[in-house]
């Protein structure tokens, strides 16, 4: 086994460790991040060889790269030390090739005078091949951690790490100006983040070729980070107006075809989820969405809210057809609770997803009174990670379960719905101010 340097980027520290698990569980490739550290951007693992640093770092948007380590030390002495004690035998294997030295400060940096300085005292390598700044075929990294203490300017590191680069991030490879939101042809109210879109994907395991779908596609977000991996995206959505978009050049379609990405593209389906239209053969290797919290309108499915009056209808007859079988008819929707639509997802989920397969979704959750046994369970499906990202006074939390083969036996539980929690749009535009009774 050999060691690797991680670079984090400072972005959701708490999603990172899922992140790479995830990603290196794909992959098959076995991942100890115990020693993770979420005040740290650095972190060491043991990997077998390059190909696997490859294959965990290429997908990851919460990372920025991972780099042999060829030496660590609290000072520019002790670092020279330890490269001598532990990589001198790379000294050769790399000796006449082209190289570069890069420069990655946290917290503080070196000017330039100093970097070369620095650069010159590594001249015991005795490196031969031609420096080459545009394409050299390694790159050498020096990566420093400076410690700030009040208003003082950090000069001098605490931690000095040099690394031969592997490979760098999907984030540092521009990712997210890609998908911003800012620049994406379609979007809506409730179109979801990108960063947050391509990491649920990565967590939920999106592959090429496997069948990943959102049941409450909106604009679809999750659509299109899933395509981005490779993924072969469907949708559906109760809302026919999000998915027809504003025109031919501005709807959902147009997202793929602005990425590039059309190829991957099944379809969308105007369709209530718990009316669920799918065939029970057609397989869903995944499932990433999130569902409808009621904030911005009440949640809805379809169905009358009042049965005995919408009975009288069904005999109503425009142009010698009944109503309700026409092609412009639009159904009736009733209101429907967040318990019990989760119960319904998870129930989907556990029916229609393969062993192993995995369901990741975004719950809300008024921080004054969230409790664990809130979380919904399913007893075919193991919740694997509960990833929260807190605002005020509320927070979205990312439940994310695996399909367990017969011998599992967990337990099927719904604490939203057996503690008569309060409706969640209630309390949003209420402030949070009055608690779940």
């Amino acid at each position: 086994m050999k060691e690797y340097l991680i670079y984090f980027a400072q972005a959701y520290p708490n999603f990172r460790r899922a992140e790479l698990e995830s990603l290196a569980d794909l992959y098959n490739i076995p991942l100890d991040l115990q020693h993770h550290d979420e005040t740290s951007p650095f972190l060491i693992v043991k990997l077998e060889n390059d190909e696997q640093a490859r294959n965990i770092m290429q997908r990851s948007v919460l990372s920025k790269g991972i780099y042999e380590l060829w030496g660590h030390g609290k000072s520019v002495e002790e670092l020279h030390a330890d490269i001598k004690a532990r990589s001198t035998d790379k000294f050769e294997i790399f000796k006449e090739r082209s190289f570069r030295f890069n420069f990655i400060g946290y917290k503080g940096s070196r000017s330039n005078r100093q970097r070369v300085k620095l650069i010159e005292s590594f001249s015991y390598m005795a490196f031969t091949g031609r420096v080459s700044m545009d394409n050299p075929q390694e790159i050498y990294t020096v990566l420093e951690e400076y410690e700030v203490t009040g208003m003082a300017k950090a000069t001098t590191p605490i931690n000095l790490w040099l690394g031969r680069q592997i490979q760098l991030s999907a984030r540092s490879e521009n990712i997210l100006d890609k998908y911003d939101l800012r620049t994406r042809k379609y979007i809506g109210t409730t179109s979801f983040d990108a960063e947050l879109s391509l990491v649920s994907c990565n967590i939920a395991q999106v592959a090429p070729g496997k069948i990943t779908y959102d049941p409450f596609t909106g604009t679809g977000s999750f659509l299109v980070a899933a395509a981005n991996y490779g993924g072969l995206p469907i949708g559906s959505d109760i809302d026919v107006r999000m998915l027809k978009g504003k025109g031919d050049d501005c709807n959902i379609q147009s997202n793929f075809k602005q990425y590039n990405t059309s190829l991957y593209f099944l379809d969308t389906m105007t369709m209530d989820f718990t009316n669920n239209a799918l065939r029970t053969d057609f397989v869903i290797d995944t499932i990433v969405c999130d569902p409808p919290y009621g904030v911005r309108e009440g949640l809805r499915v379809c169905g009358a809210k009042n049965p005995e009056k919408a009975a009288g209808r069904e005999n109503v007859v425009i142009d010698g057809e009944k109503a309700h079988l026409r092609r412009d008819f639009i159904p009736p929707k009733k209101p429907y609770e967040l318990s019990n639509l989760l119960d319904d997802l998870l129930t989907f989920a556990a029916n229609r997803l393969p062993v192993h397969g995995r369901l990741a979704f975004w719950m809300p959750t008024a921080n004054d009174d969230f409790e664990i046994n809130q979380i919904p369970q399913h007893e075919n499906l193991e919740l694997l990670y509960n990833l929260e990202q807190e605002f005020n006074k509320w927070s979205r939390r990312l439940l994310v379960y695996v399909k367990r083969d017969d011998k599992y036996k967990g337990e099927t539980t719904n604490g939203l719905k057996s503690q008569n929690i309060k409706n969640f749009r209630d309390r949003y535009f209420n402030g949070f101010n009055e608690k779940s009774r």
